[in-house]
């Protein structure tokens, strides 16, 4: 089309993307048009504003490497990868909730009632539950893949200090669908404040906190994977999440036990707290 206008501008570029042989990609790809052509004429944005846009994606990109994503970032404070997740959660399932950016693949696989604490500082936690169906069986033979930030606030991506491994595992469910593990508290922190988003959140007067949580991903055979989050009902972090991650049923509250016959064998020191939790997951 050689006469392109305002009015006819956003129909070309559709129109140019016709011959995608893949119908799912020329959908997302015209919906995606549409709405950017669509913000741009409600805002009557200006040259010099979408020129900042373009300087800001080109610092994400920039700032990026293997340890870190500006641009998953940008979609957590943004909200887009929490609607992602609650979009595609199903009914009767855990809900879905932050991926983010430390997940490492290849954690080592543990027993049911393994120690994380090791060397940690903090206070001793016991993490244990079932994994279920949504008509809630046991599901034997489960696999969760956890991962936590230590008590500094810190993940090992961060913190050269710690192993690779520290507090992350992988573990299967036993026959009645259990699993159970010592860790301990970890702490609220903020996501990386130092780059482009950081400077979009303190221009939008947003602070940057994550309240304090347990990363899972929980998964079996025939059944849809779960990527989620915990979180303690006492954080003052809670209400305002910086990636709107937290849903109320995702969050759980710390129990003190004292009991040295509770805590022996999870070989935990008292006293300690414990977390109770059961995923659900629907069939595939």
């Amino acid at each position: 089309m050689k006469n392109i206008t305002r009015d006819n501008v956003t129909d070309a570029v559709i129109q140019s993307f016709a011959g995608a042989k893949d119908g799912r990609l020329r959908y997302l790809v015209a919906c995606l048009v549409a709405h950017l052509h669509a913000f741009a004429r409600e805002t009557k944005l200006t040259p010099a504003e979408w020129k900042s846009a373009i300087d800001f994606l080109y610092a994400a990109g920039k700032i990026s490497d293997e340890r870190r994503n500006e641009f998953i970032l940008l979609s957590d404070v943004l909200g887009l990868s929490s609607l992602v997740d609650l979009i595609n959660s199903p009914p009767g399932a855990t809900e879905s909730s932050e991926l983010g950016p430390f997940h490492s693949s290849g954690s080592p696989v543990l027993p049911v009632g393994s120690d994380l604490i090791k060397g940690n500082a903090g206070d001793p936690v016991l993490v244990r539950g079932r994994v279920l169906d949504t008509s809630g069986r046991p599901i034997a033979g489960a696999m969760l893949d956890f991962w936590q930030a230590a008590p500094n606030g810190l993940y090992p991506a961060q913190d050269g200090s710690q192993s690779p491994e520290n507090l992350r595992f992988r573990m299967k469910t036993d026959g009645e669908g259990r699993y159970a593990f010592s860790t301990v508290k970890p702490a609220a922190y903020t996501v990386p404040y130092d780059g482009p988003v950081g400077g979009l959140l303190r221009a939008g007067g947003r602070d940057a906190w994550r309240p304090a949580h347990f990363h899972f991903i929980v998964t079996a055979d025939a059944h849809l994977p779960v990527v989620t989050e915990l979180f303690s009902a006492d954080d003052p972090y809670v209400e305002r999440d910086a990636v709107f991650g937290v849903r109320e049923s995702l969050i759980f509250r710390y129990v003190k036990r004292d009991s040295a016959a509770a805590a022996a064998p999870y070989r935990i020191r008292t006293p300690f707290y414990s977390v109770d939790f059961d995923f659900r997951l629907a069939r595939a």
